[in-house]
């Protein structure tokens, strides 16, 4: 048994990414920011969908349509495959733990 909330590493000066479970059909990971973001000038754009969900912190997701979501505690998105996206704002100063879900 495991706790989404443990084993936080003190030094997050790079974003952590951790899958939790994977197969050939899905893949669930934790994410954990702290003030990180995306590239200015670079998107995410997957082949699978996601379904991310913030646990603890937040953030802000934009979308290249120039559409942005703030993320706060408990809420989640879909973002169909080929959806480019990228982090805009994370909280600098307590972690962000991310739930994302591919599939």
């Amino acid at each position: 048994m495991n706790n989404i909330f443990d084993a936080i590493p003190k030094d997050l000066s790079a974003e952590l990414f951790e899958n939790l479970v994977e197969n050939k059909n899905v893949k669930i990971e934790r994410i954990i920011s702290k003030g990180h973001s995306s590239p200015e000038s670079g998107w995410y754009e997957q082949a699978d969908n996601e379904w991310v969900m913030v646990l603890k912190g937040g953030a802000i997701i934009t979308f290249d349509d120039g559409s942005s979501f703030t993320l706060k505690e408990g809420d989640y998105l879909e973002i169909n495959s080929f959806q480019k996206h990228k982090v805009s704002w994370t909280e600098p100063d307590i972690e962000t733990i991310w739930l994302a879900v591919h599939y």
